[in-house]
């Protein structure tokens, strides 16, 4: 028995078949040009973000030199952004070395300095800031030295099954500690009010 012809509807029954209906491939070009101004709406707002904290970072640079000037104190200024916050640092400059004053017993003229600072951009900006400023490279080393802390308490609750208590922290002491937990899979907490508020690490 032979092969039955293909006939015209045949033909246009197969084309229409592998063509996209005209509202459908519409639909994909609304689709991707949704997805495309989304993605410039992302980049475009990326962008503005930036450039707010770069301005945060100046007008903390400018205030920070006016205030070392005032004190007769030698420091140089980093200004840089980092992730979601501007950040400044006041360095040793070829005159001399930043005063470990500025830092203070476990940092508590820095925090102070921090929050004078971010005062003096949100009256300049009109916006709160998050700025972290740091002295001397205290906060680096002060996360290194965390970092260690917060590894040797997780071995020590993995090992024992229990909970263990840190000593009280300051907000960026224990946001490094709680990143640390984070990674290593547990869980911790903050407990307290400032200044004795302290993280809980939580057996897994």
């Amino acid at each position: 028995m032979g092969a039955e012809p293909v006939t015209d509807v045949d033909r246009d029954s197969e084309a229409g078949a592998s063509t996209p209906a005209p509202d459908e491939a519409g639909t994909d070009r609304a689709d991707a040009d949704a997805e495309a101004g989304a993605a410039r709406a992302a980049n475009g707002g990326r962008a503005a973000r930036l450039k707010q904290l770069e301005r945060e970072g100046e007008v903390a640079a400018d205030f920070l030199e006016t205030l070392l000037d005032i004190a007769d104190l030698d420091g140089d200024l980093d200004v840089d952004v980092d992730g979601d916050r501007a950040a400044v640092a006041i360095v040793d400059s070829e005159e001399g070395r930043v005063p470990r004053r500025l830092v203070g017993e476990d940092g508590k003229v820095l925090e102070a300095l921090q929050e004078l600072t971010r005062l003096a951009v949100q009256v300049e900006t009109g916006e709160r800031s998050r700025l972290m400023l740091d002295v001397a490279g205290y906060r680096a080393e002060r996360r290194a030295a965390l970092v260690s802390l917060a590894q040797a308490a997780i071995a020590e609750v993995q090992a024992s099954g229990e909970r263990k208590a840190l000593e009280p922290m300051s907000a960026f002491e224990r946001k490094v500690v709680h990143d640390v937990v984070a990674a290593a899979g547990l869980v911790s907490e903050s407990e307290g009010v400032d200044p004795n508020r302290h993280i809980i690490i939580l057996p897994g």
